[in-house]
């Protein structure tokens, strides 16, 4: 599976650091820090924010539900307020607000 980065100067960046760590120059901590710092960063959303990045999305919470691979019941507690995402569920839920319903489909 492929990497999304913030930019492609990040992505040209962390290339040139994953060079480096096969070569032996940098160490395996550094690394991690260049993933960090280069890999999409997701951030807890509020209800209100689910709910309107949906909307934007002109979903039902049914259809919004299937691209995400959680039950309807479950975009409905979010929007409520009632649970919050987090992991998996929240790193798509960024990516659905950085480039649309379609980058997970």
């Amino acid at each position: 599976m492929a990497k999304k980065f913030h930019s492609k100067v990040l992505a040209v960046i962390h290339e040139t650091a994953s060079d480096m760590r096969s070569a032996g120059v940098i160490d395996r901590e550094t690394m991690r820090r260049f993933d960090v710092m280069c890999l999409t960063q997701v951030k807890p959303l509020e209800a209100s924010q689910i709910r309107r990045l949906r909307k934007r999305e002109k979903a039902s919470q049914a259809v919004f539900a299937s691209y995400l691979n959680v039950s309807p019941g479950v975009v409905s507690k979010w929007e409520r307020g009632e649970k919050r995402p987090g992991g998996p569920a929240l790193k798509l839920l960024t990516l659905v607000a950085r480039k649309g319903l379609q980058a997970v489909a």
